[in-house]
C-alpha cells in the first residue's frame, strides 16, 4: 500500500531454520512475490536445505556454528545481510516452520501504513495439524492470544526495519523469550506492537511425544527466568509474574509437600488438592480437561527450566540450547 507519499514501502523477509526440509519449501514458497528479497539464515542443517532455498532464488546466509547458537543470533544475521545500499522499509520474520498465510502481509503493511507509530505488527499463527496431537492444540491455545495492543509478538512477525535496527536487534546469548524482550526494548524506545485479528501463518510444531512437550515447557520456564533477570526491576516487571508462578506451582508446593509427607504432618494431604483443584478451575476455563492437566503439569517443567536457568546464573556458565525437535 502506498504511504503518504505515494511510495510503495520496500518489504523483505528474514526465514531462518534448521533440517526443516519441505516445511521450508513451503514457507519460501508463500513469500516469493509477496516481498522484493527473502534471506534464508540456516544453522547446520543435514537435509540439503540451503541447496533447495538457492534453487529457488533466495539469498543463502550459513551460520557459523563453530559459535554458540541462537535463532536470536540466526535473526540478527538476516536483518545484517539486508542492510547495504538499499535496505527495506519493513521486514517480515518468518520461522522456517511456518507458512505465510495469503492476504497476511498486504493487510499487515496496510497496516503500519495507517499506523506510524506502530513498529510491530503480528496476527494468528495457527497449528498446521491441532488434532495430530494434545501437544499442537496446546501451542495452537498459546498462539491465540487477543488483538490489539501488545507488550510482545512471537517468531513471525513484520517490523519496521530502521527501529528494529537502531536498538540493536534481537539479544543473542537468549536460549528463547528473543522476541519479547526486543518487544519491550522497542516499546521503551517509543514504539508500538500490535496483534491483528487476521490470519499471519501456519506453523507445523510436529510434537508427537510427551519428551518434546517437557523440553519445550521447560525452555519456556527458562526464558521466564533470564527475562525477569534482565528487565524484572523495571516497570513492566517483564515476566516476573510468569516465573514465581512457575516456581511456585513446580517447585515450592511439591517440595513442600514432600517434607511434610517426610515427618508425616497431615497438612502434605491438603497440599496435594492444591494441583487438582487447580485443574478443575482451568478445565472449567478452557473447556478442556486434557489442556487444563497439562497446563498445571507444565509448571513442574517451567521450575526446572526457571531453576535450571538461576543454577547456570550461580556458577556463570549458560544454558545450552533447550531443542524439542
Amino acid at each position: 500500500m502506498p504511504d503518504a507519499a505515494g511510495a510503495a514501502p520496500i518489504v523483505d523477509a528474514v526465514v531462518i531454520g534448521r533440517n526443516e526440509g519441505a516445511r521450508l519449501q513451503a514457507c519460501l514458497a508463500s513469500l516469493k512475490g509477496q516481498v522484493r528479497r527473502i534471506v534464508y539464515v540456516d544453522s547446520g542443517s543435514k537435509d540439503g536445505s540451503q541447496a533447495m532455498a538457492a534453487r529457488m532464488g533466495v539469498q543463502v546466509v550459513a551460520l557459523d556454528m563453530t559459535q554458540p547458537f541462537t535463532a536470536a543470533r540466526a535473526r540478527n544475521a538476516g536483518l545484517t545481510a539486508l542492510e547495504g545500499a538499499a535496505p527495506p522499509d519493513l521486514v517480515q520474520m518468518v520461522d522456517g516452520d511456518c507458512e505465510v498465510v495469503a492476504g497476511w502481509l498486504p493487510a499487515a503493511v496496510a497496516f503500519l501504513q495507517a499506523h506510524p507509530r506502530v513498529t510491530v505488527v503480528c496476527g494468528r499463527r495457527r497449528e498446521r495439524f491441532p488434532q495430530a496431537s494434545v501437544y499442537n492444540r496446546l501451542c495452537d491455545r498459546e498462539w491465540n492470544t487477543p488483538p490489539g495492543p501488545a507488550t510482545a509478538c512471537g517468531g513471525d512477525a513484520l517490523m519496521r526495519f530502521a527501529p528494529l535496527m537502531a536498538v540493536g536487534g534481537y539479544r543473542e546469548v537468549l536460549i528463547a523469550g528473543e522476541e519479547p524482550e526486543l518487544c519491550l526494548r522497542l516499546i521503551r524506545a517509543g514504539g508500538r506492537v500490535w496483534r491483528l485479528e487476521a490470519e499471519m501463518t501456519l506453523h507445523d510444531a510436529a510434537m508427537t511425544r510427551f519428551g518434546q512437550w517437557w523440553r519445550r515447557t521447560r525452555r519456556a520456564g527458562h526464558a521466564f527466568a533470564e527475562g525477569a533477570d534482565l528487565h524484572g526491576a523495571g516497570p513492566e516487571r517483564h515476566w516476573v509474574r510468569e516465573t514465581w508462578r512457575a516456581l511456585l506451582w513446580g517447585a515450592v508446593l511439591p517440595l513442600t509437600a514432600l517434607l511434610l509427607a517426610l515427618v508425616w504432618h497431615p497438612l502434605w494431604l491438603l497440599l496435594l488438592l492444591a494441583w487438582p483443584l487447580q485443574v478443575l478451575r482451568i478445565a472449567r476455563r478452557e473447556g478442556d480437561w486434557t489442556v487444563a492437566a497439562f497446563l498445571v503439569l507444565g509448571k513442574l517443567a517451567e521450575a526446572q527450566g526457571a531453576l535450571g536457568y538461576a543454577w547456570g546464573r550461580l556458577i556463570n556458565r549458560r544454558t545450552g540450547l533447550i531443542e524439542y525437535k
